[in-house]
């Protein structure tokens, strides 16, 4: 790999226009994006995996078919659903 050197100045400048043009009109739209995947993602989970939490929802049948596709985010969602929020969390949206 080449070291930021030895590119010639064209090269890092354009490299440079583009990272801000980027960060001017893009970066803002796609953390809005995750968030918004994220919110859906937690959704999806409450609806399949509520009553593990206590919320019955959907009938335990389509919860033991999708469990294998969802063990691997199963305890980061159980934490971010669960998790005490105070007014901060709040003021941060």
């Amino acid at each position: 790999m080449a070291s930021a050197s030895s590119k010639p100045w064209w090269k890092r400048t354009l490299e440079w226009v583009q990272g801000f043009l980027y960060g001017m009109f893009l970066y803002d739209f796609e953390r809005t994006l995750r968030r918004e995947r994220g919110q859906l993602e937690q959704l999806f989970m409450l609806l399949v995996f509520g009553e593990m939490i206590g919320v019955p929802v959907l009938p335990p049948y389509y919860t033991l078919r999708l469990l294998p596709y969802v063990i691997p985010v199963y305890h980061r969602w159980k934490h971010s659903v669960l998790r005490e929020r105070d007014l901060t969390d709040l003021a941060a949206e």
